[in-house]
C-alpha cells in the first residue's frame, strides 16, 4: 500500500473512532439523565404550587404528579387552609397514592404578621386559638404534620421579655390544642421587616425550650437566616434539638441552589450526616422564567443532592 493511502485511511479510521466514542459518551450521558430523571432524592424537597406549571400546566393535581415524576417526594403549600375542602381532599387522595407527604402549611390568623401575639392582647390569643382549632381539621385532612407559625410584629411599646412572655403564653395555647392530635407548629423567624418580632433561630430556640412542648419547634429557614444572621450550620447545630422543618432559598433572590452564595451541597451533605429525615420545604421561586427555568431548577437540585 502506498504511504499516501495508508496514512489517509488511519487518519479515517482514528476519526470514526472519535465519532463513535463521542456519540457512545453522549449515549451513556443520555441514559444517565434518563435514570436520574425519577430518581428520588437523598433528601426530601418539597416544592410548591406554581414552581412546575410551565412543564405541568395549571392543574395543582398534574403539578403534582409532575413533581413525583421528577422524584420528588414531598410538597408544601402555604395556603391549603384557604383552599376548598373538595381540592384538599382530592390533593390527599393523589399524595397518598403516590407515597407523598404534606410538608407544612401556614396557620392563617387573617394578617398574619400584624396580628401579633407580642401584644398579650386577648383578641389576638382567642384568634390563634381559633385557627388552630381549624388547622387540626385541615391537618387530618391533608394528612399533614407540620404548621408554620408567626406571632407577628413587635409591641414596641413594651419591654422585649415582656413580649417574649406573651408570645410564650398564646403559643401554649396553640401547643395544647395540636399535642392532641400528634401535629406541630414550627416557628418560622423572618428577615422580611425589622418590625417582625421573631428574627433569629437562637430566639426561637428560647421561646420553643420555655413553652416546652412537642408540639412547638423551630421551622430553620435558610434563606431568612443567612439575611439575619449567617453562619448556618453553626445555628443548626446550636439549635438542633428544637428544629423539626426546614425550607431553602438562595441569597441574594431567594431562588433555587447555585442560583446565589449559599453553599447548598455542603448544607445538604451536613442534614444528611445529621441524619435528618424530614422535609426541605423549597420556599423560593425560579432563578429563570418559563420551562426552560424549571427545568433549570431541577438541575440545580440534582447537583446539589450529588453528596455522596
Amino acid at each position: 500500500m502506498e504511504r499516501r493511502k495508508f496514512l489517509q485511511q488511519g487518519t479515517l479510521a482514528g476519526i470514526g473512532s472519535l465519532a463513535f466514542g463521542a456519540a457512545t459518551a453522549n449515549s451513556v450521558t443520555a441514559d444517565s439523565t434518563l435514570q436520574e430523571k425519577g430518581k428520588p432524592f437523598n433528601l426530601d424537597y418539597a416544592p410548591h404550587s406554581g414552581m412546575f406549571k410551565n412543564s405541568a400546566g395549571e392543574s395543582f393535581l398534574d403539578q403534582i404528579r409532575f413533581m413525583y415524576d421528577q422524584g420528588f417526594r414531598s410538597l408544601e403549600d402555604n395556603g391549603m387552609m384557604g383552599r376548598s375542602k373538595d381540592e384538599q381532599e382530592k390533593v390527599a387522595q393523589l399524595m397518598s397514592k403516590l407515597g407523598m407527604r404534606m410538608g407544612v402549611f401556614v396557620i392563617d390568623a387573617g394578617d398574619n404578621w400584624k396580628v401579633s401575639l407580642a401584644t398579650g392582647k386577648q383578641e389576638f390569643k382567642d384568634r390563634f386559638v381559633e385557627v388552630c382549632n381549624k388547622a387540626v381539621e385541615v391537618a387530618k385532612r391533608v394528612n399533614a404534620k407540620w404548621m408554620t407559625v408567626v406571632p407577628g410584629y413587635f409591641e414596641r411599646n413594651l419591654p422585649i421579655g415582656v413580649q417574649t412572655g406573651n408570645v410564650i403564653d398564646a403559643l401554649r395555647l396553640g401547643s395544647d390544642i395540636l399535642a392532641k392530635h400528634n401535629l406541630t407548629m414550627v416557628l418560622e423567624p423572618l428577615s422580611d421587616n425589622p418590625d417582625l418580632f421573631l428574627r433569629t433561630a437562637d430566639q426561637t430556640y428560647m421561646i420553643c425550650r420555655a413553652v416546652n412542648s412537642p408540639a412547638c419547634k423551630i421551622l430553620y429557614d435558610i434563606y431568612h437566616m443567612q439575611r439575619n444572621t449567617g453562619q448556618l450550620i453553626p445555628n443548626m447545630d446550636w439549635c438542633w434539638s428544637e428544629i423539626a422543618y426546614i425550607q431553602i432559598g438562595d441569597n441574594p433572590g431567594r431562588k433555587e441552589p447555585t442560583s446565589g452564595e449559599i453553599n447548598y451541597k455542603n448544607i445538604f451533605k451536613y442534614l444528611h450526616k445529621k441524619g435528618f429525615k424530614g422535609v426541605l420545604g423549597m420556599e423560593h421561586g425560579n432563578a429563570k422564567p418559563g420551562k426552560e427555568g424549571e427545568e433549570a431548577l431541577i438541575k440545580a437540585y440534582r447537583e446539589s443532592d450529588n453528596f455522596l
